[in-house]
Parts: structure tokens; C-alpha cells; sequence
């Protein structure tokens, strides 16, 4: 068997090299003192920046006030020979050189003395220090930054008055269990659309941007997430993901159960369609249009239909609507139909008639019998809108819109 080759260092060893002179201890590792870590942090910052945006962040009253102070920070870290000293080492990019500035020019630089005080405040900078680099006050240690380099900051939502009501729909529905909450299972599946409590806030994704490829070989995309309290974020769609596997108490909210929806179909295509072996069909959900002589029917004839849902033949159901009150006292003409499979059919049809409920036709006929009826699931809706919002359904977002009367088309809350 051979001998093995592997040699370890003896005490003997140690000491003979202590002997010769030579420095056998480790070399200590650099620890920085809370002032060094806070300025080496502002720095980083600044290195971000640069790297997100191409350039160097610059001073005037039409830059985003911390591109302001990031522009006020690089300044001060140029100008103190300690500061310099100590990001030597870190500054790859050359920042701290002041030769290397090509993004702007001279002339666009403020002097010292026209650089307002309250801006300065504002910005955190003790301008009567001499150490004012220490004095920055919105500086994070790096511990913080590396925790959150990822999670966009968040800002107030401009528009938060079109998604309140929303929120307050969710609330009502989580309480009445129309909607559940369901623990959040690690890198889930992410659509827009969805919704989630995250550190106790409900927060809906209202948009997604194109897909494109990380650094890392992974597809993701920026989004528009709305939080509750009013603010929203653009942050990344893995970030999104890490921040809900990090919650150790985030839920998924439930889209309202209804189960899927076939494509708009003729009956015809409807009745001689084989059923998939796994879908269980549940009925139609069928537009009618009236063929009454009313005088107001007659006149708007083209937007006023009737929208329901049965669990038989539409045909059948259908036969006798010249002498149903229900159908107008008069015959009827089918629009569309959608198959159903899977579904809840009375919940479906509710939400479809509270979903028109403000353009319900408002008639009364007499039956054959000259007894006052008002016949209901009828609305003064463009076949256009029924179909819009039955594909809302289908997508699970139709709680973010309503029908607006005056346009005659759905609009986003």
C-alpha cells in the first residue's frame, strides 16, 4: 500500500518557524467601527445608483431628493482624505477620482456657498460639522442594506382612490367566506390579479411588466403592487416571492370559487360537443335578446338582453316564452351561449346580475291575466360588456372592475 503524502504542521514545526523569525499567527480580519461601516454603506449606495441609472447622481431641484444627496455625499467623501483612504479598496468604478466625471459637466456642479442649508437638512447633513460625512442620517448600516437590496421601496399610491373600494369588497368577502385565506406555499406561482397578506397587509399585484432574464438565469419581471394602507411598489416578481417565503405568516387570498369557463359558443356547437373525461358540466350561461313590440323594447331592441343561467337545454327552457312573463311575454332570440363546467351556477348567476345590477330594465308588462309583472335578469347592457365581463370571470379579475352606466363598458375601481 503506498504511503500516504499527506504532511501536517507538528508543535515542533511552530516553534522552529518561531525561531527563524517568522509571523506564524493569522492574519486578523478587519473590523470596522460603526462610523467606517456607515460611511462605507453611504458609498455603496452611491455605487448602486450608478449602476442602475449609468451615471453620476447630480445636483437640482428637478432630481429626485436622494439622487440630491447622494450627489451632496460623493462630494463629501472626495473631499476627506480619511473617507477616501478608507474606500480605496472598494471604489471599482473610480467614483471617488473626480477626473473620472463624464456624465455632466462642470458648470452643472453647485458651489459650495450656493448650496442651500435646507436642502442639506433635509437630506440629513450637518453642514456646521467638520466630520459631516458621519452625520448623514439616512445612511443603513450595510447589515440593513444587504437584508433589503432587493425589496423596491415603497411610496404612496397616487391613484389608491380607484383600489380602495376593492380592498373593502375582499375584507366583506373574507369575512363572509366567499373568499378564504390559504398559506403561502414558497415560490408559488405569481399571476396579476392575485392577492396576499403580507405582514398583515393585503396586498393586491395590479400589474405585470414584460418577462425578461435575470442575472442569475431566471425569468422575472417588475411589478405594480398596491398595498392596502394606501402606498404601492415596483418591486421585482422574485422579490415578491422571497418576501411572502420570509413571512412566516403570509397568505394567499382565494379568488372567489366559481371553477373555469368554456369559450362563448353557439348550441349548436354546445350540444354536439363531446365532454372531456374529467370535466363534469354544470350548464350554459345563455344572452337572450327579446322579440317584443314594446314600444321601448322595440326602440332599444339591440342593448337590452336578458342574462341567465340554467342547468338544461337553453332551447327548452326557452319554448314557451311567449307566455312566460319572465321572457317578456314574447318570443326570444339567443345571442350566445358559454358552456359551464365545474362551476357553482348560482353563484355565478348572482354575481353576473349584482355585477349589471345599476342597469336592471326598469318595466312593468301585464300578463295574460292583466297582472302587473316586473320581469328581472333583463339589462340595458351592449352584448360587447356581457362578453367583457364573462371574460373577467374567467381571468379572475372581474372584482376589480364595474359596469359604468355612462359608457356603457366596464371600468377598472
Amino acid at each position: 500500500m503506498a504511503k500516504s503524502t499527506t504532511k501536517s504542521t507538528t508543535d515542533e514545526d511552530l516553534e522552529l518557524l518561531a525561531e527563524l523569525g517568522v509571523d506564524i499567527a493569522p492574519e486578523p480580519t478587519r473590523q470596522y467601527s460603526p462610523r467606517e461601516e456607515r460611511i462605507i454603506a453611504g458609498f455603496e449606495e452611491i455605487e448602486r445608483f450608478v449602476a442602475e441609472n449609468g451615471r453620476l447622481p447630480q445636483h437640482g431641484e428637478n432630481r429626485d431628493i436622494f439622487e440630491r444627496l447622494y450627489a451632496v455625499r460623493l462630494e463629501r467623501l472626495r473631499e476627506s482624505a480619511e473617507c477616501r483612504a478608507l474606500l480605496e479598496t472598494l471604489d471599482s468604478r473610480g467614483l471617488l477620482n473626480a477626473e473620472n466625471d463624464v456624465s455632466f459637466s462642470l458648470e452643472e456642479h453647485l458651489e459650495e456657498d450656493e448650496i442651500d442649508a435646507a436642502l442639506l437638512a433635509s437630506l440629513g447633513v450637518d453642514i456646521a460639522s467638520e466630520n459631516d460625512v458621519t452625520q448623514l442620517t439616512h445612511v443603513r448600516s450595510r447589515r440593513e442594506i444587504k437584508a433589503a437590496e432587493e425589496v423596491a421601496q415603497r411610496f404612496l399610491c397616487e391613484d389608491f382612490a380607484q383600489f380602495k373600494p376593492f380592498f373593502e369588497q375582499v375584507q366583506h368577502q373574507l369575512k363572509t367566506g366567499e373568499r378564504q385565506t390559504v398559506k403561502y406555499q414558497d415560490n408559488a406561482t405569481i399571476n396579476e390579479g392575485d392577492l396576499f397578506i403580507l405582514d398583515g397587509q393585503k396586498v393586491l399585484v395590479a400589474q405585470m411588466g414584460e418577462m425578461f432574464v435575470s442575472d442569475y438565469g431566471r425569468p422575472d419581471c417588475r411589478l405594480r403592487v398596491i398595498y392596502d394602507n394606501g402606498t404601492e411598489s415596483d418591486l421585482l416578481l422574485r422579490s415578491l416571492q422571497r418576501a411572502l417565503n420570509k413571512d412566516k405568516t403570509s397568505r394567499r387570498i382565494t379568488k372567489l370559487d366559481l371553477g373555469p369557463l368554456f369559450s362563448c359558443q353557439t348550441e349548436a356547437e354546445v350540444t354536439a360537443e363531446v365532454e372531456p373525461e374529467n370535466d363534469l358540466p354544470t350548464g350554459y350561461i345563455y344572452v337572450l335578446r327579446s322579440q317584443s313590440e314594446h314600444p321601448f323594447i322595440a326602440q332599444n331592441r339591440s342593448i337590452i338582453h336578458k342574462i341567465g343561467v340554467t342547468g338544461g337545454e337553453v332551447k327548452k327552457r326557452i319554448s314557451n316564452a311567449k307566455n312566460d312573463p319572465t321572457y317578456l311575454l314574447a318570443d326570444v332570440e339567443i345571442v350566445t351561449i358559454f358552456k359551464l363546467t365545474n362551476i357553482n351556477r348560482k353563484k355565478l348567476e348572482a354575481m353576473l346580475q349584482k355585477f349589471f345590477a345599476n342597469a336592471q330594465l326598469d318595466l312593468e308588462l301585464r300578463d295574460r291575466f292583466d297582472i302587473p309583472v316586473k320581469p328581472r335578469e333583463w339589462f340595458i347592457v351592449p352584448l360587447e360588456a356581457i362578453e367583457e365581463a364573462i371574460s373577467r370571470i374567467q381571468d379572475g379579475t372581474i372584482e376589480q372592475f364595474r359596469y359604468n352606466r355612462e359608457t356603457a363598458s366596464l371600468t377598472r375601481i
